[in-house]
């Protein structure tokens, strides 16, 4: 069974909703089971270059508000996931069209789910920058991929208006939130939930699509 995530880079429950997941894919309930990752943007019209996480912070929740503090729950949601955050090290918010045009590039690839935990991880735990095409191509290269052959790739344009195109089709689905699991294209997930939560979906889905083929 094919499960689509819907996710975007700098998204702290898609980061924790990838853990649970991985938590399920461990057990039984995880044989047959593929991961796809599809993209989705919380802010698809910041700059390129992205912007100070400072200023978009006070921006976004008044004069008052702290880029470099982790709310409790989130804080202790994600340390139950295995995840320490560190905000505080965190200087920009990347407008996150160059992530999703690398993890496109494992489209198909069974590296692509680790690939999208070692980008939340580089972002979320050490605070790089995911709109730098040089910090993106490093994170590749711990893939395996030649890092200047990827650097040039997403200095071009190769699978930009697609993943644009992708973006698009999740906002005209009426995706508005992240993440979401799709499950074999019928079942939806939706948010970060709990394990047992997910684990039972997926099983409920797997007997439902026996069902349907028997």
């Amino acid at each position: 069974m094919d499960i689509d995530i819907f996710s975007d880079l700098i998204c702290p429950w898609c980061f924790i909703g990838k853990r649970r997941l991985d938590a399920v894919l461990a057990t039984p309930v995880g044989e047959g089971v593929r991961v796809w990752w599809r993209p989705y943007q919380l802010y698809p019209d910041l700059p390129v270059e992205g912007v100070d996480r400072a200023a978009f912070y006070k921006a976004r929740f008044g004069s008052e508000a702290d880029s470099r503090k982790v709310g409790s729950r989130i804080r202790d949601e994600a340390y139950d996931a295995g995840i320490a955050l560190a905000y505080d090290k965190i200087a920009r918010v990347p407008n996150t069209q160059a992530g999703h045009r690398l993890v496109s590039f494992f489209d198909g690839d069974a590296r692509q789910h680790d690939l999208m935990d070692a980008l939340f991880t580089a972002y979320f735990c050490e605070g790089r920058d995911l709109g730098d095409l040089d910090v993106l191509a490093e994170i590749a290269s711990g893939f395996g991929e030649d890092p200047s052959a990827i650097r040039e790739r997403l200095a071009g344009d190769e699978g930009r208006e697609a993943m644009r195109e992708k973006v698009r089709g999740a906002y005209d689905a009426g995706l508005s939130g992240v993440p979401c699991f799709i499950l074999a294209g019928k079942f939806a997930i939706p948010g970060a939930q709990p394990v047992d939560t997910m684990s039972r979906f997926i099983e409920r889905a797997k007997q439902r699509l026996t069902e349907t083929t028997t």
